[in-house]
């Protein structure tokens, strides 16, 4: 069981990147999946949810209207639009399953820093 997240990295304020997490040694369709991410210094902290088919998705309040979470069950993929990015968007990416642990631990995450 195995979760790969990519797409980080440094951007501008107000600019965009798109996250992938790319799953392997489960079932990924019967299971919903979530992004978390964890700023230095701080708990890890949820920010999205999107359910097994993907018909619905669930927002944290801080990124709500600027993030979007989307899956392509045919790639076993799970992805993160993150635009408007605001220095405070800075963190380590992960994503898991949701409720998270149930499969698979937590993965080696995706850097993203948003700065000038």
């Amino acid at each position: 069981v195995q979760l790969v997240e990519s797409g980080g990295g440094l951007v501008q304020p107000g600019g965009s990147l798109r996250l992938s997490c790319a799953a392997s040694g489960f079932t990924f369709s019967r299971r919903a999946m979530s992004w978390y991410r964890q700023a230095p210094g701080k708990e890890r902290e949820w920010v999205a949810d999107i359910t097994r088919a993907g018909g619905d998705t669930n927002y944290a309040d801080s990124v709500k209207g600027r993030f979007t979470i989307s899956r392509d069950n045919a790639k076993n993929t799970v992805y993160l639009q993150m635009n408007s990015l605001k220095p405070e968007d800075r963190a380590v990416y992960y994503c898991n399953t949701f409720p998270t642990l149930v499969v698979a631990s937590w993965g080696q995450g995706t850097q993203v820093t948003v700065s000038s």
